[in-house]
């Protein structure tokens, strides 16, 4: 289809009606002060306490709000999550080999329609979310995420999204399948320009082994938060790289899995992430609705309608992840079998690589993101002889999904990207990192109002190539101990569950019962606070930011949250002193890999 664009619509963006994003993530919080109404006669020592317990209630039935959407987002078979219309082009459950995934194309934004947006001169550009416990949608929820940016700037557009449950048996290779038949499809359409693959966090090693399998694939590739380096990162700043030497390795992913009858519940990676820095998580996410609830209800419910959306991955696939990225770290490596024959190798790549990661990203911190390229080339020469193009930018202070939703860096960064993919393509073989130079300080810009530079950088420059003595020691705890699961355990275990019993155990999960004991279907006194909610809110006259009370309260707020934060850390050195003790040669307890 030859489509000439007609016109560059100026799209109306949810940030122009809701600005900020969620705390606890690295997104900006909203910085405009709710306006409070007329000002009430109520004396000075009673306007506190009447505000303070209308904000309760308000916060209250904020959560009871939370999960009745959770339980309605589940009873609708929780759909993606997405802003804009689409229509499925490929599903992958009707494959031969079968797969919960589904190629999407973009067809709407808002009132702008395909042919109103899309200039068929420019690349297509393919978002593809992850699979890391959560629905897809963080990619597309916003028109200022990944999508809308995409679209506006005349890009056709095409989303992958993925279901609920997994197909029966389903593994790593059939998702891989099924993502090179997306591909393909795309490429057909789009003959005269290669896509360009966008990979979030989970998704961009999935993308990375579409270019470095024995196929190979063309076109530039974006990796968003992506860790390829798991073993990379700082003791004590990056916990969760050691986390699965305390349990063992493999076998408590494999034990969740039987338990599940043959499906892990992405509950639980959803809780390990809020694990890692629990003050955000229990705390500073609360307090921060509590203390604004007038204009982050809004807003919070939007973002926790994603967040609490679980999805579940078969045994298979948790087994293959956890054996061979997290604990095996078998794609740096250039050890991960695909299928039988073809074997990742990341130097097979030719596609030029662009890498976002951020420093204040604390689940793909930028060592994991960028590690391998000193271990996979060694020097740059080496990098340059095989002819690859690299380029990273790093954000000094984002979070992990910030990266992704965050309306400032999409604006920017994302913008940035697209906008300079010939710059990129054209580049010398090397190693580059990309510096944006925007003197208006107006994320809306464009080129040339904002510019670009391609610095060259030595493969020296990203550090030195991390220790492996440690993890591989727990990779060989990991094999011993899903050994002996497998053999002792593991069969009565699968004997004894039963659909029911999976059922339940998914059901007590701490990350649904903690937000679902809010709702008026599990607890009648909800009931009641939605009543005194629909009360409260048309007389609402909210205190001012600058009250005294509501200063102090903020000041104590922020007191406790740096408590939490400074335990935290305590706890994640203590984590790292054992982890050193047990598995560093030579500083105590150590099991020597034998293979």
């Amino acid at each position: 289809m030859a489509t000439t664009r007609s016109r560059k619509p100026q799209l109306k963006t949810v940030a122009e009606t809701q600005k900020g994003s969620v705390v606890e993530h690295g997104v900006s919080p909203a910085t405009e002060p709710v306006t409070p109404q007329a000002a009430s006669p109520v004396h000075a020592s009673s306007a506190y306490p009447r505000d303070l317990f209308e904000r309760w209630v308000l916060f209250m039935d904020t959560l009871r709000e939370r999960a009745d959407n959770m339980i309605e987002h589940e009873r609708r078979g929780m759909p993606p999550l997405l802003d804009f219309k689409y229509e499925t082009v490929l599903d992958a459950r009707r494959f031969e080999r079968s797969a919960n995934y589904a190629l999407l194309r973009i067809t709407e934004i808002g009132e702008d329609c395909w042919d109103d947006c899309v200039d068929m001169a420019k690349p297509p550009v393919v978002v593809v979310d992850p699979r890391a416990g959560h629905g897809p949608g963080i990619g597309g929820f916003k028109r200022d995420s990944e999508v809308g940016i995409a679209m506006h700037e005349g890009h056709p557009v095409y989303f992958v999204v993925f279901y609920p449950e997994p197909e029966p048996g389903q593994t790593i290779a059939d998702v891989h399948h099924a993502l090179r038949l997306f591909v393909e499809e795309i490429a057909q359409r789009h003959p005269d320009h290669p896509p360009v693959l966008y990979g979030n966090c989970q998704a961009g090693w999935a993308i990375t082994l579409l270019a470095a399998d024995c196929n190979g694939l063309a076109g530039p590739i974006v990796l968003n938060g992506s860790p390829l380096s798991y073993w990379a990162g700082e003791a004590g700043t990056n916990p969760m790289r050691m986390m699965g030497a305390f349990v063992g390795g493999t076998w408590a992913a494999h034990m969740a899995a039987d338990l599940g009858d043959g499906r892990f519940d992405g509950a639980s990676l959803a809780q390990n992430f809020e694990n890692l820095q629990p003050e955000k998580a229990i705390w500073e996410k609360y307090a921060h609705l509590f203390t604004n609830v007038d204009g982050e209800r809004e807003r919070f419910l939007e973002f926790e309608r994603w967040w609490n959306g679980f999805y579940t991955l078969s045994r298979e696939e948790i087994l293959a992840i956890t054996a061979n990225l997290f604990i095996g770290n078998k794609l740096e490596s250039g050890e991960l079998r695909i299928c039988d024959g073809c074997t990742a190798d990341l130097r097979r790549i030719q596609n030029p690589i662009v890498i976002f990661a951020s420093e204040g990203d604390n689940i793909t911190p930028p060592a994991q993101a960028l590690g391998w390229i000193p271990k996979v080339y060694g020097d740059t020469a080496a990098l340059k002889a095989a002819g690859q193009r690299i380029v990273y930018l790093i954000n000094p202070h984002v979070g992990h999904l910030g990266i992704f939703v965050s309306a400032s860096v999409a604006r920017l960064e994302h913008c940035a990207i697209l906008e300079s993919l010939d710059e990129i393509e054209g580049l010398e073989p090397g190693l580059y990192e990309m510096q944006i130079d925007n003197p208006t300080g107006d994320p809306d810009c464009r080129k040339p109002a904002y510019s670009v530079r391609f610095k060259p950088r030595e493969v020296s420059d990203l550090g030195e190539v991390h220790p492996e003595d440690a993890l591989r020691n727990v990779a060989q705890v990991s094999r011993i101990g899903e050994a002996a699961y497998d053999l002792f355990a593991g069969p009565w275990i699968r004997a004894m569950t039963t659909p029911y019993s999976a059922e339940a155990l998914r059901n007590i999960h701490p990350m649904r019962w903690s937000r679902l004991m809010f709702s008026a279907r599990y607890n009648p006194w909800m009931a009641a606070v939605e009543t005194m909610a629909e009360a409260i809110r048309p007389g609402r006259q909210p205190l001012p930011k600058d009250d005294p009370s509501v200063a102090v309260e903020r000041e104590a707020f922020e007191r406790i949250g740096s408590r939490l934060g400074a335990l935290r850390q305590a706890r994640d050195h203590a984590f790292a002193a054992v982890f050193k003790a047990m598995f560093v040669p030579g500083a105590g307890f150590s099991v020597r890999d034998k293979d």
